[in-house]
């Protein structure tokens, strides 16, 4: 007995589940295509365009989008295109790296706090309580004012100024977890101190960075952004999002493609992850609820 298996009926279904689910989650798929094309700029800007973002051509300066130039021109007559497709590179990498340096931090001194408390989880409370008077963009600008501008000094400063949120949050956790049932239960086993943070205490305290993570990435891209725009990021030529912006504000009534660009990719990048953070907040505190 002979089984023929259809595969146009296999394809069809896969087909009709793809389209399912955008029209049941357009802004999430939307969302994820978005940031796949922008995280292949970021690693691969090859791909996207051939253009060389630092090559100056004073003849074509401010050219108007065109089939030549998506974008147009720049005052420098650069590609503006390539620009935003290599920019990608610095503000993801910044806002990525910064917002790592607050994660890894705040998730050790909430846990320190979370189970040592006494005077160093005071001494570290006050200090999350300094930090966070100030709003993340100033903490940030007075940092930088003292370490001087620079790539690195600016993921160190918005890294800093972030700290606060996670600590906050795992510290908040690792109370709760340490007084759980299945811990004082671990306990009575004779289980040690380290095997019982390490096993039970610290994948349950730090469960929630990721999503905080992914939801303050978008806010510390805008402050990147904003600080670049300042001065205080990456130097020209460097064709970041917030130093493309400070560039074009002196030609935007003669050309305004070449601020609009950049500003547009940064707005996108912003909300793309925005939506895709919030999702995954929903699906986390379902599941917790659940």
């Amino acid at each position: 007995m002979s089984v023929f298996f259809d595969h146009s009926l296999t394809a069809a279904g896969h087909s009709r589940k793809i389209v399912t689910a955008f029209l049941s989650r357009p802004g999430v798929v939307l969302s994820s295509l978005f940031l796949v094309f922008v995280a292949t700029a970021t690693f691969w800007p090859q791909l996207v365009t051939a253009d060389n973002p630092l090559l100056a051509d004073p003849i074509k300066s401010q050219l108007p989008p065109s089939a030549e130039h998506w974008f147009g021109t720049d005052h420098l007559g650069r590609d503006v295109f390539s620009r935003v497709v290599y920019g990608a590179r610095y503000s993801i990498l910044i806002g990525v790296s910064a917002i790592a340096i607050a994660a890894l931090a705040g998730s050790f001194l909430g846990l320190v706090a979370g189970l040592t408390r006494g005077i160093v989880d005071e001494a570290i409370s006050r200090f999350l309580d300094v930090v966070s008077s100030f709003p993340d963009l100033l903490l940030a600008l007075v940092l930088i004012s003292f370490t001087g501008p620079g790539t690195v000094n600016l993921i160190f400063a918005l890294g800093v100024a972030s700290v606060p949120r996670f600590a906050r949050v795992v510290r908040a956790q690792t109370f709760v977890i340490a007084k759980s049932g299945y811990v004082e239960q671990a306990k009575t086993f004779g289980l040690g101190r380290n095997t019982l943070v390490i096993r039970h205490v610290l994948p349950h305290a730090i469960a929630q960075v990721p999503i905080l993570a992914t939801i303050g990435l978008g806010s510390t891209i805008i402050q990147a952004a904003g600080l670049s725009f300042l001065g205080m990021g990456p130097q020209p030529p460097i064709p970041e999002w917030g130093a493309m912006l400070a560039e074009a504000r002196n030609y935007l009534r003669v050309a305004w493609w070449i601020g609009v660009w950049p500003g547009v990719a940064i707005t996108l990048t912003v909300i793309a992850i925005s939506i895709l953070g919030k999702r995954w907040q929903l699906a986390f505190e379902g599941r917790r609820q659940a």
